[in-house]
């Protein structure tokens, strides 16, 4: 079993706050992570996805308050969400009596959705903990490659070979078009679903055009929207943002769109090994994805990511906002990384408190005007250096 970063971040929520809600992707590790969590508990464990556990809810109140000594954890939550408002009752009841804690652990697929429906029940009483992929630290420096190609879900990253994680990757994205997305609600086409999420994977760390992928699908650009805040939704889509601030210059709007976890991109664009990766056009787009989904697993809770493009060219693949402190992050696969022009000028516009070069060496090194040149998971350390402040 390998030991998630969350763990400790969820034990401290759990020791202050009456309910957790874990979010993440469906397969992500949630389960596994709560399972760990509960052993420190007296904990009763419900699947929602199983009839008989859904049936022990028909009365959620009376449920709840015949355990409630006990932690207790809902799996699914998104499939029975009219429990909130009974949740609220006890734990409102539980506050009185003197138990303000670890009282409920919900476990949920679809960020957005399960944040508004717990948020209007439950506000002041959850606290949201974000799940991702496996990243570098959890998966060891030895593994980076296989963790690049085969992406951070658990299953696929530990298969036996590169054919058994990309059939258990191909399932997983079948299972998600066609059982997951529809019983959400959305009545959209599996086969034109899967056809959008493999342009965005063709279109990976570039700016979304969604005029092109409209036109393409032969739908409108609402459609092309709503496409898209699905799977972001979902957790398998990042959006990222372009920066906003008023710095006189004409800045890029659009935002740049990738696929989150890189083993779910190489098998949207059918690419069967890491030596075919890194024959393939996508190899730098992919890189540079892996270590932006690496750095925000492990970037303090208010981190606002952003990127820097402006009209004239002068980009940063990534700027970190952490309140009083701005990092421009230039990613570069080769080990031999040369900066251009516009990095430095994009530089001179932020003035970011740091600088920094992740590439695909193994060293760390400083280049002149104070970027320091380190390696993913030197990039990781201070990152989670900062966090913990």
């Amino acid at each position: 079993m390998i030991e998630r970063e969350k763990y400790q971040e969820l034990v401290e929520l759990m020791e202050n706050f009456p309910a957790v809600a874990i979010i993440g992707p469906r397969q992500v590790g949630k389960t596994t992570l709560a399972q760990a969590v509960s052993e420190n508990y007296n904990s009763i464990y419900l699947d929602l996805e199983s009839e008989a556990d859904r049936a022990k809810l028909s009365d959620a109140g009376y449920y709840f308050r015949q355990h409630s000594d006990k932690l207790i954890i809902l799996d699914e939550i998104h499939k029975a969400p009219e429990i909130f408002q009974e949740m609220r009752g006890v734990i409102d009841e539980n506050r009185r009596k003197g138990r303000k804690n670890a009282q409920f652990l919900i476990l949920g697929s679809a960020a957005i959705e399960l944040l508004q429906q717990s948020g209007e029940s439950l506000a002041g009483r959850i606290v949201y903990c974000e799940m991702y992929p496996l990243n570098l630290n959890e998966a060891g420096q030895k593994n980076r490659e296989a963790l690049w190609f085969r992406g951070g879900y658990p299953d696929s990253f530990l298969a036996k070979n590169d054919r058994l994680s990309g059939r258990w990757r191909q399932d997983f994205i079948k299972t998600y078009l066609e059982r997951d997305i529809p019983e959400l609600g959305p009545r959209i086409s599996a086969e034109r679903l899967r056809r959008f999420w493999t342009m965005l994977a063709h279109t990976h760390g570039g700016l979304l055009n969604s005029a092109n992928l409209a036109r393409s699908l032969e739908v409108d650009n609402k459609t092309i929207t709503n496409y898209l805040d699905l799977l972001v939704d979902l957790l398998l889509v990042r959006r990222l943002k372009p920066w906003h601030a008023n710095i006189g210059k004409r800045l890029v709007k659009s935002p740049k769109v990738y696929i989150r976890d890189t083993g779910i991109l190489h098998s949207l664009l059918q690419i069967p090994n890491f030596d075919s990766l890194l024959g393939n056009p996508i190899a730098g787009d992919s890189w540079e994805g892996f270590v932006i989904e690496n750095i925000l697993s492990a970037a303090p809770e208010q981190t606002n990511p952003y990127f820097y493009r402006t009209s004239a060219g002068a980009e940063i693949d990534l700027v970190l906002d952490m309140s009083s402190e701005i990092w421009a992050i230039e990613i570069k696969k080769k080990t031999a990384p040369k900066l251009t022009k516009g990095f430095h000028i994009a530089c001179d516009d932020l003035k970011p408190t740091k600088k920094y070069v992740v590439y695909g060496g193994e060293d760390a090194f400083r280049l002149p005007n104070e970027i320091d040149v380190v390696p993913l998971s030197k990039m990781l350390e201070l990152v989670r250096a900062a966090a913990d402040k």
